[in-house]
C-alpha cells in the first residue's frame, strides 16, 4: 500500500496542478474604495530609471475628476519624450493640430479687413462738395407747397398776435437786450507853465449788441476861465465785426470864436493786442473837412493798478483862420496816466501830458499870444455806472 501511495501521489498532483493554475482570479472583482485605488494605481514609469531626473511638482486635484462628460473631447497634451518608447497597442493618438499663426491676434482693425458679419456703412448726406460728378442723383427743390403755409407753424393753432409777441419775449432773453452804459473816460484837472485848466471827455451808449445810439462829449477850460472848446456828438452805431462799430451822425462844436455843425463817419472799437482805437472824419456846414484819431490802452501792472498811455492826433484839410487852425497835421496830445480802481466802476488816476501844435497852426496859437507846446501834471478820475 504504501509503494502505491508513493507511486500514485505524483501522478495525481501532476494532473491536479494544471486544472488550479488555470482557476480565474476574481480579487479584481472586490469593489476598492477611491482613496485605496489612487494608493494602489500601478505607476507607469515603474522601471525605469530616473534618478537623474528632476520630479515636477504634484499636480493639483481636478474637481472635475471622474465626471462623464459626453460630447466634450479633451485636448492633446504634448508627448512626453520619456514616454515615447511605450507601446499601447489598440491605442489611436489623435493627430495634434497645426497651430495657427494669426492666433490671437485682433485683425478687427487692420485697414482692408471687413467682418462678413459688419453691416455696411450708411450713406452720408447728399451736400455738394468739389468731389461731385454727374453720376449723382440730381436735388429737386422743396414742393411749393412747403412756402405755403405761414413762416411759423403755430400761428395755425393760435393767435398770430399772441405769438409774435412770444417770439420777440423769446428772443429778447437770449441776446436782443436794450442796455446803456456811460462812460467818465477823463475828468481831469491840469496844471503846466500857462494858467491851470480843466478837461472832460465822456461817452455812452443804448441798444442791443449791434444796433446802438451812442453819444460822445469833451472839452476843456481854464480853472476861474472861460470855456475854450466844446462838443457833442450824436451817433448811430452798428457793429460789422465782433470788435469794430461804425458810426455816423452829427457833432455840434462851440468855441469862442465860432460855432460850426459837422456831419460824422468813424470807426470805434479794439484793435488786436487791445488796443482800444476812435476814428473819425467830420464836414462842417461850412465845407470844411478835418479828422481826428484816438488811441490808449491798459497795461495791468495788479488787478488794481493800471498804466494807460495815450494819444491824440487831429488833421485839416484847409486853413481856418476863424478857428486858428492851418491845413495838414495841426495838433498832437500824448500822455500816461497811472490809476488805481478802488472799484472796476470808480478809479482816481495822475499822470502826465504833452501836447504841441504844428504848422499854421502853431503860428495862429502863438499870434494869438498862447504856448503852442505845453508839458502838464494831471489829476483826475475815471468812472463808469
Amino acid at each position: 500500500m504504501r509503494f502505491f501511495a508513493a507511486t500514485l501521489t505524483p501522478l495525481v498532483l501532476a494532473v491536479v496542478s494544471p486544472a488550479f493554475a488555470q482557476t480565474p482570479d476574481h480579487s479584481a472583482h472586490r469593489r476598492t474604495p477611491p482613496e485605496e485605488q489612487q494608493m494602489q494605481a500601478p505607476d507607469p514609469h515603474s522601471g525605469h530609471d530616473m534618478s537623474g531626473a528632476t520630479s515636477p511638482p504634484a499636480p493639483q486635484h481636478d474637481p472635475h475628476a471622474g465626471h462623464d462628460m459626453p460630447g466634450m473631447t479633451a485636448p492633446q497634451a504634448p508627448q512626453d519624450p520619456a514616454q515615447a518608447p511605450h507601446d499601447m497597442p489598440g491605442m489611436t493618438m489623435p493627430q495634434a493640430q497645426e497651430a495657427d499663426p494669426d492666433e490671437g491676434h485682433d485683425m478687427s482693425t487692420m485697414p482692408g479687413m471687413m467682418w462678413p458679419s459688419s453691416p455696411p456703412a450708411a450713406p452720408g448726406p447728399n451736400v455738394e462738395t468739389s468731389a461731385d460728378n454727374a453720376g449723382r442723383p440730381p436735388e429737386t427743390p422743396p414742393p411749393p407747397s412747403a412756402n405755403a403755409d405761414p413762416a411759423h407753424a403755430a400761428d395755425l393753432y393760435f393767435d398770430p398776435q399772441v405769438m409774435a409777441a412770444a417770439r420777440g419775449q423769446l428772443l429778447a432773453e437770449n441776446g436782443d437786450i436794450r442796455t446803456s452804459v456811460v462812460i467818465l473816460d477823463r475828468l481831469e484837472a491840469t496844471f503846466g507853465e500857462g494858467a491851470d485848466g480843466y478837461v472832460w471827455d465822456a461817452q455812452g451808449w443804448y441798444g442791443g449788441d449791434i444796433n446802438r445810439f451812442w453819444w460822445k462829449s469833451e472839452g476843456e477850460g481854464a480853472i476861474n476861465g472861460e470855456l475854450e472848446s466844446g462838443e457833442i456828438e450824436a451817433l448811430y452805431s452798428r457793429a460789422f465785426t465782433p470788435y469794430f462799430d461804425f458810426q455816423a451822425g452829427v457833432r455840434q462844436r462851440y468855441t469862442p470864436e465860432a460855432d460850426r455843425t459837422d456831419l460824422v463817419v468813424g470807426v470805434q472799437g479794439l484793435a488786436p493786442y487791445w488796443f482800444e482805437v476812435d476814428v473819425a472824419a467830420f464836414l462842417s456846414n461850412e465845407g470844411e473837412f478835418s479828422a481826428r484819431a484816438e488811441a490808449e490802452y491798459d497795461l495791468r501792472l495788479t488787478q488794481r493798478l493800471i498804466l494807460q498811455p495815450r494819444a491824440e492826433i487831429d488833421f485839416s484839410a484847409e486853413d481856418v483862420p476863424e478857428l486858428a487852425t492851418g491845413s495838414g497835421l495841426t495838433n498832437a496830445e500824448l500822455g500816461v496816466r497811472l490809476r488805481y480802481e478802488i472799484r472796476r466802476e470808480f478809479a482816481p488816476y495822475v499822470g502826465i501830458e504833452w501836447s504841441s501844435s504844428f504848422g499854421d497852426t502853431r503860428d495862429y496859437v502863438e499870434a494869438r499870444g498862447e504856448d503852442a507846446e505845453d508839458t502838464r501834471l494831471v489829476l483826475g478820475v475815471r468812472a463808469w455806472f
